[in-house]
Parts: C-alpha cells; structure tokens; sequence
C-alpha cells in the first residue's frame, strides 16, 4: 500500500473544496501577466492564498506553455514547525490535495541520499505548509509531473546548491523555491526591506540575505549560489506585502515572485 501525505492546511490556507480551490487559482492566474518567458526556476511565497495568491499567481502564470514539458517539480521550503539541520526528504509516495494526487520522485531523490546532509525525516513534511500550498498551483498549471520536496532546516547555500547540481538534469526539470519575505514589520519599514531582498536576488548576492529578510532564506540563497556558478539571471516578477493584499498595514509580511532564466 502506498503511503499518502495528506494536506495538512487543507480548508485553512486555501479552500478544502475541490471546486473552490481550482476556481480560486485559476482566478488568480488569470490576474497574472504572462509577458516573460518560461523559466527554469522560480521563487513565489507559501502564505495563505487570501494574503499570497495573486503574488504567487505572478511566477506560476510563467509555466502554462511548459504545461507538457515539465516532469519533474523540485520543490524546496524552509521547516517551520520542526528544528533540525540538514534537509530533509519524505518517505511518503505521494502528496495529496484536494486537486488529487502527486506522485514522489523517488529516482531523484536517490541521487541525493548519500550527501551527508540529506536525511530521511517524515517529521518535517506532516504539518509543513510550504510545500503544500504550491501543489494547487503546479496542478493546474501544469500536466503530469513527479515531485522532489524537501524541507530545509539549517543548512548552508552551497548545500542546498549541491542539491540542485545533482537534479537541475535537464528541460523536464523544474526547480520550486519556496518563501515568504520579512515579516511583521509596519508596511513603509518591510516595504524597504522587501526592495532590498529583491535587489540582492536579482544581483544574484545571497550574502545580503538573512533570517529577517525571508523565512526560506536559506532555499532563496541556495538557489542564488547555484545561479552565480551556473549563469542563471533572475528578475523580480510581484513584490507586495499583505497591506496590499488582504491585510492592515500595522503588521504586514512580505511577499515576492522571481523569475531565473
């Protein structure tokens, strides 16, 4: 029998409905613009779809023409409710939402078993929503696809850039990274914040990138050193905060979309 991960923020983050939930995401792809081109890897946020979605939509409209070339979805978040250090990978065969079923990867993730840092730990994806809020997105954007999630506690970016080396193979590959930006701040103070993570990504500078600059920093500069060594250019996509979304401006989170060519 195949051991399903279920949704864990289901009928919380975004709707448990089938229905509702596609009408939802489609809603906000249809919100997005489509003018770039496809990438080959993205950066989009995990919040709840009422305050994140249309940011996310940003990214994920990007992927409707790979819809048939995209096989394989790496799909990296930060640990928010289990500490440890390394990153881990899930012995589940599938993650489940309400949209249906996504298979795991698992020759992929084979490839990675032997580095050091890489450890078997369900633990980490049970309740993790940054991993599960992108899979509504990814199936309805795209066709069929086998997913490589991975939750990462504290670990260095050249770890996680060895990660991607070993799995960024080919066109069929699609790299997730999965974040949110500063968080709590009033909205003039995270909006600086926020333009100033922006302009590290896009300078390809994970140096300028700490714990208070994005809850998945540790994804976002893995990404950053992969690309530096790799020619990869990134551009920013969306780059808003709750206040302009669905929220006061008192305490607001930081949310952005990110393009890598």
């Amino acid at each position: 029998m195949k051991k399903i991960r279920q949704p864990a923020v289901a009928g919380l983050f975004y709707p448990s409905d089938a229905d509702q939930l596609r009408a939802m995401v489609q809603g906000f792809l249809q919100d997005a613009d489509t003018s770039e081109p496809l990438p080959k890897a993205i950066i989009a946020p995990h919040a709840g779809y009422v305050y994140s979605g249309p940011v996310a939509a940003s990214a994920y409209a990007l992927l409707r023409p790979g819809r048939d070339t995209f096989r394989r979805v790496i799909l990296i978040g930060p640990s928010h409710r289990v500490g440890f250090h390394g990153i881990a990978v899930s012995r589940a065969d599938i993650y489940a939402t309400p949209l249906g079923n996504v298979p795991i990867d698992y020759g992929a993730i084979e490839k990675i078993l032997d580095l050091p840092f890489i450890k078997s730990f369900d633990e980490a994806h049970l309740l993790e929503h940054s991993l599960e809020v992108h899979l509504p997105f990814l199936q309805t954007v795209l066709d069929r696809f086998e997913l490589v999630p991975l939750v990462v506690g504290s670990v260095a970016a050249s770890e996680v850039g060895t990660v991607l080396e070993r799995l960024w193979s080919d066109a069929e590959t699609l790299t997730v990274i999965s974040s949110d930006l500063s968080h709590y701040h009033d909205y003039a103070t995270a909006k600086r914040m926020d333009q100033a993570t922006s302009l590290a990504i896009e300078r390809l500078r994970p140096e300028d990138i700490g714990h208070d600059s994005a809850c998945g920093s540790m994804a976002i500069n893995g990404l950053l050193h992969f690309a530096r060594q790799t020619g990869l250019k990134a551009r920013t996509l969306d780059l808003r905060n709750s206040g302009d979304t669905a929220g006061s401006k008192d305490r607001v989170v930081g949310y952005g979309s990110y393009a890598f060519h």
